[in-house]
């Protein structure tokens, strides 16, 4: 199976800059994890659908920059929608003092992390998931450098 990553908007204007980086840097966290590319969507959205889509699948009324839903049954191919709130993640850039694309490009590697079966609810859970997102940050610089 070849991956297709893509990227969509709903209820929102934004234009997704290096997409053909962002999906080599994307495959290549997956390839590092030992694992293949399969279809994965990001769509980015606004606060009010993701808050719908919190609330319809997982029971959630809250604001949240991340759903992640995977898909298919095969454990060695990544396949799943991540759906990220434009406006958290410029919130959470300014209360965290980053740029936003970097605030944005960890939010989707966060996603990336989930479909790969990380989890963040524990606090052992939240500190891998911390040092695997910075990681993998650091290796989207080394394909733009």
């Amino acid at each position: 199976m070849s991956s297709c990553i893509q990227f969509f908007t709903e209820n929102i204007q934004y234009t997704l800059r290096n997409k053909n980086l962002l999906r080599k840097w994307i495959c290549a966290v997956i390839l590092a994890e030992r694992k293949s590319a399969g279809d994965i969507n990001f769509v980015f959205c606004d606060d009010e659908f993701l808050t719908e889509y919190n609330v319809k699948y997982l029971n959630h009324n809250t604001l949240t920059d991340i759903i992640t839903f995977p898909s298919g049954d095969d454990q060695e191919i990544i396949a799943g929608e991540i759906y990220i709130s434009l406006p958290r993640v410029r919130e959470n850039a300014v209360k965290f003092k980053v740029e936003f694309l970097n605030e944005l490009h960890r939010v989707m590697v966060h996603g990336i992390l989930h479909l790969l079966g990380y989890k963040d609810s524990s606090h052992g859970e939240k500190k891998q998931m911390r040092m695997k997102e910075n990681f993998y940050l650091i290796k989207l610089s080394e394909f733009v450098l």
